[in-house]
């Protein structure tokens, strides 16, 4: 292992940018590499970490074992100090290891299985919420928020499970399954898929038969879509569905199903119309992101990843230098409440490296916009009750 004074190259330090760049996942990676190098710009407009420019060195995670091989280039041939990544559960979980086995650090900003952060990593921290809060939260929108909206008692609402097969759905859904047992209520079904699958239109009739009002899914962009237009074609909708992660706040997925997503409520993290009081920062990064790019945010994917690789940068000028145990300890010292980053996140870690003090949000699309309905000091508008136009 080279030492980290090592990783210096004349007056720049490298930082490996480790992200699904092509392949089904590359839009939302592409999404998340935006937020971290307008963080790195940021930074080095201000001096760079200890007096040097910071310089991003991109690889692409766009499988697992591209993830893992990447990780190894970054760290040899390019040299990186520390690597940022990878949006993925499936990517971040073998990349991580390689990086912890190598002694360096990883900084995780965007991927949310619980798993990652309990291996007893020295050099891994998480900077956003796990798949157990989407859990929770997704439950949590049909006992508080539907249930209330309808004048019924959540017991008697029929609630099913629909995932994609990999370990993000997986996950999700397995925290939802434990969460619904836990508050008495009522699961009619259990779905999984192929990621890859080319027709859920039997998943639908399935949903269908079984009675289901509510369906809180997990899924991918491309899954998403398969999941309407299978309803559409059935001619059959839940009274509600309640969507977990990326894939239903991109404006591209509404864009493409058109208005019987209206209404969809989604569980993910805060997005741009939110309280500036709750996230106060969030109006300006959408700005400074059209003026980088020309085009508005696809996500608030890259406003967290802003917000977490600040955190990180700030760290490692404390720390004094890239070293693990110094960075492991900087990390650790940061102290930021509730309501004091951009998109309203606290900071704090546990001996795990997970940031306890970072939630999603409960989103609704309502008249072709994604607004947030929950928590109430961050909503800017109430929740409506029904699905499709």
């Amino acid at each position: 292992m080279l030492a980290p004074a090592a990783r210096a190259q004349g007056n720049e330090t490298r930082l490996g940018a480790l992200f699904p760049l092509s392949g089904a996942l590359a839009l939302m990676g592409d999404e998340c590499l935006r937020g971290l190098e307008m963080a790195v710009e940021e930074r080095n407009a201000a001096g760079g970490v200890l007096g040097r420019a910071l310089r991003l060195v991109k690889g692409d995670a766009a499988d697992p074992n591209l993830a893992v091989a990447e990780a190894r280039r970054l760290m040899t041939s390019e040299r990186v100090a520390a690597i940022f990544g990878t949006y993925g559960s499936q990517l971040a979980l073998p990349a991580s290891q390689v990086v912890e086995l190598q002694g360096l650090t990883y900084f995780e900003l965007g991927a949310i299985s619980d798993a990652l952060t309990e291996r007893g990593f020295r050099g891994l921290f998480r900077l956003c919420p796990r798949a157990s809060d989407f859990g929770r939260q997704g439950v949590a929108a049909v006992t508080e928020v539907l249930a209330p909206l309808w004048q019924t008692e959540p017991a008697g609402i029929g609630i099913a499970i629909l995932h994609e097969e990999g370990l993000y759905g997986q996950t999700v859904a397995g925290f939802q399954e434990a969460e619904l047992k836990a508050r008495g209520l009522r699961q009619v079904e259990k779905l999984a898929y192929a990621a890859r699958a080319a027709d859920l239109g039997a998943m639908v009739q399935r949903l269908r038969g079984a009675g289901a009002q509510v369906v809180l899914h997990t899924g991918f962009q491309n899954d998403i879509m398969l999941f309407y237009r299978a309803m559409q074609d059935a001619s059959w909708l839940p009274r509600m569905v309640v969507g977990a992660g990326a894939g239903y706040s991109l404006a591209e997925t509404a864009r493409s199903i058109g208005p019987a997503f209206e209404g969809t409520l989604s569980v993910d993290f805060p997005q741009f119309e939110v309280n500036e009081r709750a996230a106060p920062g969030a109006r300006r990064f959408q700005e400074d992101y059209k003026r980088r790019y020309g085009s508005e945010p696809r996500s608030g994917h890259s406003l967290a990843h802003f917000v977490g690789a600040r955190v990180c940068l700030e760290a490692m000028q404390r720390a004094g230098g890239q070293e693990r145990d110094k960075l492991r300890a900087a990390m650790l010292a940061t102290d930021i409440a509730e309501g004091g980053t951009a998109n309203g996140w606290g900071m704090r870690f546990d001996d795990k490296g997970q940031n306890t003090r970072a939630q999603p949000c409960l989103l609704q699309w309502q008249g072709g916009r994604l607004l947030t309905v929950g928590p109430q000091a961050a909503a800017v508008a109430a929740p409506k009750l029904r699905l499709g136009a």
